[in-house]
């Protein structure tokens, strides 16, 4: 028998399963790790948290499965994306690693626009303008705040990539999870010297690029010998979760639009061709499919916002019950759409896309003594899902095609938050049959990489097929399409007052 490993370097935790060739998954296995904020909107993590969570949870699903060593052929990594790991010559983490989430470099994302020539010429070099989650204004922020730092560095990684350094002794990368450093040729799907040469970064820091079925190295005897595996074993390029994610959902063709609530979350359409946004309000990345491409909005607060409420808000609740979650989404389905008149704005961590401003702050509008703690989560579900149609407007605006919706993440396991999915977005709101997203669509990887597929679009092809679809409802989505609208006055509204808070903490 052949088995394959897929492991998902998670910002909250990391997630391993293992599946056979015919994609059954035989056992799967996550542990959770913590993250540290040290001032108001930082975001930093310990690279060692993600792989002594990669060892625990490969040895878990070996045990749990009890398949031979030899028998697990390769292994797919998937990893939040943007995140820098500094290392010395001496492979030693030199700081914690900045997050996706870390908004932290505004101003030098400014000065990668300046030195690139403008916003228009950094986007025809890379296909996407200057974020603050995005790994290269991290770079420049280490170099001019942490100068002895910078000059220690020899690598930067990203996440996924520093467990592979461990697996493998090799550095390498894939071109989705590349793309959003900021610093790849997007269209040639490599890096892009004449960006590097304008920041003055050399090429010598970074991994060597692979296509994410690529097989990028074999595990270090030392790696084997922890992990209960051969040293036979390959390790395959992977892709960053957003890409991996649309590969766990079989989001692999023209007109299929991936949309994921986790922690953030994700709208992301396949595309055969490079599409790029002028305005760079979408992303624009290479594909774990070779040779493709696909567009990509973040809403940077998705199923955190809720998480957010039930730990600050909602103690009393969690201590009398084993499930809030449940408990509250009860509530909120008693409440009709709309929330009579209350509003969420879901940027408790700035936000990306469409806005890119990393002083948008979280609130709620339109509160009054009618409101009840379900009209909140509601609110909140409606806000995220709100959020996320900017980035389907702007899909809509470029002629993007979206024949079909499927929806993940743990947001798409209630059946209220994937009834406003639908009404919001005015699809029907399509579930398959895998529900481990990244992580399986990186062991299909895995599979292609040791021979088991001929690509990833048969693989995904075999194993993924829709099993519901959830319908918008009329009535809902005409109250919904002018509610929308409201909302995206609210931020045009309070965008100068953000900024003036933000000042105020500065």
């Amino acid at each position: 028998m052949s088995c394959y490993l897929g492991v998902d370097i998670g910002t909250s935790g990391t997630k391993t399963l293992l599946i056979d060739a015919k994609g059954k998954i035989l056992a799967e296995a996550s542990k959770t790790y913590g993250l540290s904020h040290p001032k108001p909107l930082w975001s930093e993590q310990d690279p060692q948290d993600w792989w002594d969570a990669t060892v625990a949870t490969i040895r878990s699903v070996l045990r749990k499965s009890k398949v031979k060593k030899a028998e697990v052929k390769a292994i797919g990594l998937s990893g939040q994306m943007h995140g820098s790991v500094f290392l010395d010559k001496s492979d030693r983490v030199i700081r914690p690693a900045l997050l996706w989430n870390d908004q932290r470099t505004a101003s030098q994302c400014e000065k990668i626009e300046k030195l690139a020539g403008g916003r228009k010429k950094l986007i025809k070099m890379v296909a996407n303008p200057a974020l603050t989650g995005f790994t290269a204004p991290k770079i420049l922020w280490l170099r001019e705040n942490e100068p002895k730092n910078f000059a220690k560095c020899k690598k930067i990684l990203l996440p996924k990539d520093d467990v592979r350094r461990r697996l493998t002794g090799e550095y390498a990368t894939d071109v989705s999870d590349a793309s959003g450093m900021l610093l790849l040729d997007v269209k040639k799907r490599k890096w892009s010297k004449q960006l590097l040469g304008k920041l003055q970064l050399d090429e010598s820091l970074f991994a060597n690029v692979y296509e994410s079925e690529d097989v990028t190295g074999t595990l270090t005897a030392e790696a084997a010998k922890l992990l209960g595996l051969t040293t036979d074993c390959v390790v395959v390029g992977g892709a960053g979760d957003c890409a991996a994610n649309a590969l766990g959902t079989g989001v692999v063709n023209s007109g299929t639009l991936s949309t994921s609530v986790g922690t953030s979350s994700v709208m992301f359409v396949h595309s055969d061709e490079v599409k790029i946004d002028p305005a760079g309000r979408l992303h624009t990345f290479c594909h774990a499919v070779r040779g493709k491409w696909h567009m990509m909005g973040v809403t940077l607060t998705g199923g955190g916002a809720l998480n957010w409420f039930v730990e600050n808000l909602c103690q009393e609740l969690v201590a009398k019950t084993k499930d809030p979650f449940k408990v509250l989404n009860a509530e909120a389905a008693a409440v009709a759409p709309g929330c009579e008149g209350l509003f969420f704005l879901p940027y408790l961590a700035g936000e990306r896309t469409p806005h890119a401003d990393p002083d948008a702050r979280g609130c709620f509008v339109g509160l009054t003594l009618k409101h009840t703690r379900g009209h909140m989560v509601r609110a909140i579900m409606e806000g995220v899902m709100f959020a996320m149609r900017d980035s389907l407007a702007i899909m809509d605006e470029m002629g993007v095609p979206v024949k079909q919706m499927r929806a993940s993440g743990g947001g798409a396991k209630s059946p209220l938050w994937r009834q406003i999915q639908a009404d919001i977005f005015g699809h029907a709101a399509c579930t398959i049959n895998a529900e481990q997203g990244p992580a399986f669509g990186v062991a299909l990887l895995a599979a292609v990489g040791a021979g088991e597929y001929k690509n990833i679009t048969e693989a995904c092809k075999a194993n993924i097929k829709v099993v519901e679809k959830m319908p918008a409802n009329t009535k809902a989505k005409k109250d919904y399409n002018e509610r929308f609208g409201v909302f995206q006055e609210l931020y045009r509204s309070l965008k100068s007052d953000f900024k003036s808070i933000s000042n105020l903490d500065a």
